[in-house]
């Protein structure tokens, strides 16, 4: 019985196939949670796939409805699950979600299908096998392997939560962690989502920038005007709408709206990312150096600062262009914030800055997926150093060390509602097409990802008492 064992056991479990064979059973199951039509598919994942698993490993287990969930009383359901071998033991909170985005079944390329895991090379495709299944597969795998080498004592607690919404929004899952928050109780939350900095780079990342989206509209008349008989007499909606973003971010990105930026870029955050660079994979777009806030370097500008993006705009009838000036023009439009941000008041200010600025006309309004608040657990925490030595002594690499994910998650929840450090260890890469057609993973990064969790609860089993006091000192 020893650590190294646990790791033979995780490859043994790669090797030979079975972690393939699990991975394509759940991505069999077209779980699509913005897909209405796929609500009895949610349900049957945690049945059919997670519930056996865990009752196998001696897990008690329940499903809990989406308080959210009011136009389909059943979708989005949460599973939560524990496992307790001493109340009095260090507890770990782990985390995943079994729903995927739709698949977009003719756009992935020839041969390849989003409901079936196809090889090519080191490329694993199939909806869901970056974006989660592959990564809550592993870490359950993993956990697995470690209690049969520990003969079925892991000498720790275990939560899990596990939802069904997140490519939603993550709706309810806030409501339901306020709900069982005694019940979801830890001394630490360890979990896998998003990508590692590169495919050849161990990460850890301890929170994520929140995500805010909000709609910009100028309504000016309830229909176009003749271009030629109206020209220079009437208002152009897509001229006003363009004028008004124009103000609030100039043509290299950097943002012009006080209230949108962060406080400051704390010196531990600085410290953290001075050694890190972002981009430069295969497949991977070219970072345009000149772009964003001045002063900061490109890491910096995506790990630890305020970005305002406009994802989509219309005016007119870009489809079949006529000469006419438009009165309707909008842009959907998002802010990707880091902790220090006024976020409870974006509005506020996006509506001060138009005011003041002469854009009476251009409406502000808050839409989309529900709000995820910034996260960022302090760097120097002891249990950020213990995971970056236990990923390098597994690795033989140096581990990146990421403050927060450019993306957003609900880390907000386990950090703010729940009070807990939170670990992110992710196991896909930038490039894995997560959302798009041909998602996949590389199964390189899935076997060290194996490894990599198979000594980490290893060593939570032999060291994570020490931490837990040490953070009490």
């Amino acid at each position: 019985m020893s650590r190294q064992q646990a790791i033979q056991a995780v490859e043994a479990y790669f090797d030979d196939g079975r972690f393939f064979t699990d991975l394509n059973e759940r991505v069999r199951i077209k779980s699509e949670s913005q897909n209405p039509e796929r609500i009895a598919e949610l349900h049957r994942y945690l049945h059919e796939i997670i519930v056996p698993q865990l009752e196998a490993l001696g897990f008690r287990w329940q499903l809990v409805d989406n308080p959210a969930a009011t136009e389909h009383e059943k979708a989005w359901p949460f599973l939560l699950a524990e496992r307790i071998e001493d109340p009095a033991a260090l507890t770990v909170l782990t985390y995943g979600h079994g729903d995927v985005v739709r698949g977009y079944d003719s756009q992935w390329k020839a041969g390849l299908s989003p409901w079936e895991v196809v090889v090519q090379g080191d490329r694993w495709y199939g909806r869901g096998t970056a974006d989660n299944k592959g990564q809550h597969t592993i870490n359950l795998a993993a956990l697995t392997q470690v209690l049969e080498q520990r003969q079925g004592k892991l000498g720790f607690n275990v939560r899990i939560i596990l939802e069904m919404g997140e490519e939603s929004g993550s709706p309810g899952l806030g409501a339901v962690c306020a709900t069982y928050k005694e019940q979801l109780q830890a001394d630490v939350f360890i979990a896998s989502d998003g990508p590692r900095l590169g495919a050849d780079h161990p990460t850890v990342f301890l929170g994520s920038r929140g995500s805010f989206n909000f709609d910009l509209t100028v309504r000016l008349r309830d229909s176009g005007h003749h271009s030629g008989n109206w020209g220079g007499l009437l208002s152009n909606a897509g001229t006003r709408l363009a004028h008004a973003w124009a103000s609030m971010v100039d043509s290299k990105g950097r943002i012009l709206v006080p209230g949108l930026l962060p406080d400051s870029l704390p010196q531990s955050v600085r410290d953290a990312l001075k050694d890190i660079s972002v981009g430069g994979g295969p497949n991977d777009p070219e970072v345009d150096p000149q772009w964003g806030e001045p002063g900061l370097t490109p890491t910096e500008r995506v790990f630890g600062w305020n970005t305002l993006e406009m994802l989509a705009c219309k005016t007119g009838n870009p489809e079949a262009p006529v000469n006419a000036i438009p009165g309707l023009a909008s842009a959907h439009c998002q802010i990707r914030y880091v902790v220090g941000s006024d976020s409870q008041h974006f509005i506020e200010h996006i509506r001060a800055h138009l005011d003041q600025h002469g854009f009476t006309d251009v409406e502000a309004a808050a839409h989309g997926m529900t709000q995820m608040e910034a996260t960022r657990l302090d760097p120097q925490d002891p249990w950020v150093q213990w995971a970056l030595s236990s990923l390098a002594q597994t690795t033989g690499k140096t581990p990146v060390l990421l403050p927060n994910l450019g993306g957003s998650l609900p880390n907000d929840v386990f950090a703010h509602i729940l009070g807990l450090p939170t670990l992110w260890v992710p196991h896909s890469y930038p490039a894995c097409s997560q959302h798009a057609p041909n998602e996949h993973v590389l199964a390189p990064v899935c076997r060290e990802a194996l490894q990599i969790m198979a000594g980490l609860f290893w060593d939570l089993a032999e060291q994570g008492e020490g931490i837990r006091q040490q953070r009490q000192q």
